[in-house]
């Protein structure tokens, strides 16, 4: 993996990089990552939700290039911030991401989740310095027929939900501006963009306090000495810590660099097959490791609907990117765990950056290291 590394480090020491949702839990992280790297990084987003997310402890709002509020839906802002700060490369992360709450703002999440990323397409296309764009959408986006075997990119995009089905528009939408307007044909001579959308599983680890998310629910009821509630326990999703998905998008988003014809489509960053598990059976390990709470079966069921089985096929990525997960399920509960026990104790940017260093360290070295 350390060619990996060594690779994403070059594509982004001293490079301009716009993320939007960078208040986010993964833009956050992300930012962190660009900034350990080097990169000039812009984030454009709303306020962070709470004074604990991984934005606000880690104070990287104050190292980076500009730390901008704004809504993406607002198409002259977005041109505006764009012809301001000429990004090379565009990670689009921001979005109306939970389940349950799309049922209460459905419109809301169709006009973020879709039309917010037509506006950062529409200014990708009117900005001249941008060369990469990643789009980040979810696992969430595949028509779910709860299959026994992973979706691959290919498969009809859909989804039962309000935010499940936004999503698989907002890939249609992507999909669309790739052959209209940044077609590989015409790459070189009509654009220069090369645009790829990218979807993750379950992604868990510090600093996410986001409702109706099984890691933060967790957390709250334990600082909070109350059993941990669980509504859907056998639910399988693909669980991976947030470092997995973002080393695919900056490895990605380097190889679009090089070769932008090559790698303009749509890509899978999910877990190891083992790492596919239970809501209940991925909370229990969490509570192992934090050492301390009990569950408690939740089940409702006039509850809305979510997907009981949901997996992804991530073959392309290893054979055409050479990613692939670093970490088991184990290695990613206990990552999430330490974060959470050390944040009100600790420099929350340095433990960040610690726990980056630690997940590069696992591929290189098969045994964990713990931070």
């Amino acid at each position: 993996m350390k060619s990996i590394d060594d690779a994403i480090a070059r594509a982004f020491r001293g490079r301009r990089v716009l993320v939007t949702g960078h208040t986010g839990f993964k833009g956050a992280w992300l930012s962190v990552w660009l900034h350990l790297l080097g990169a000039e990084v812009v984030g454009v987003s709303l306020d962070p939700a709470t004074a604990r997310d991984v934005y606000v402890l880690s104070g990287i709002g104050s190292k980076m290039l500009a730390d901008l509020r704004g809504d993406i839906r607002d198409r002259q802002l977005m041109a505006d911030i764009f012809r301001q700060y000429q990004p090379e490369v565009v990670f689009h992360l921001a979005a109306q991401p939970l389940v349950r709450l799309s049922y209460e703002i459905p419109a809301e999440t169709y006009e973020t989740n879709v039309m917010g990323t037509i506006s950062v397409m529409e200014a990708i296309r009117h900005c001249p310095s941008v060369r990469a764009a990643v789009m980040i959408t979810t696992d969430k986006c595949y028509e779910n027929r709860e299959q026994v075997w992973g979706y691959r990119e290919n498969e009809p995009m859909g989804g039962y939900d309000p935010y499940s089905s936004s999503k698989g528009a907002a890939e249609l939408a992507i999909s669309s501006w790739r052959r209209s307007f940044f077609n590989p044909h015409d790459y070189g001579t009509k654009h220069h963009v090369s645009l790829s959308s990218v979807r993750a599983g379950n992604v868990m680890g510090g600093g996410d306090w986001a409702l109706d998310r099984i890691v933060p629910d967790c957390i709250r009821a334990l600082e909070e000495g109350r059993p941990v509630e669980i509504r859907n326990p056998h639910a399988v999703r693909p669980w991976q810590h947030v470092l997995e998905p973002l080393s695919g998008y900056m490895l990605l988003a380097a190889k679009m660099l090089e070769e932008p014809v090559r790698y303009c489509e749509g890509w899978n960053f999910g877990p190891l097959a083992e790492s596919v598990c239970t809501v209940w059976e991925v909370a229990t390990r969490l509570l192992r490791e934090y050492g301390d709470g009990r569950l408690v079966d939740a089940s409702d069921p006039d509850a809305v609907h979510e997907a009981n089985l949901l997996m992804l096929d991530i073959s392309k990525a290893r054979a055409l990117l050479g990613w692939q997960p670093r970490t088991t399920i184990d290695d990613c509960c206990l990552l999430t765990a330490q974060w959470y026990r050390q944040y009100r104790t600790t420099d929350v940017y340095r433990l960040c950056c610690n726990q980056i260093d630690a997940f590069c360290s696992l591929g290189n070295d098969p045994s964990f290291i713990p931070v």
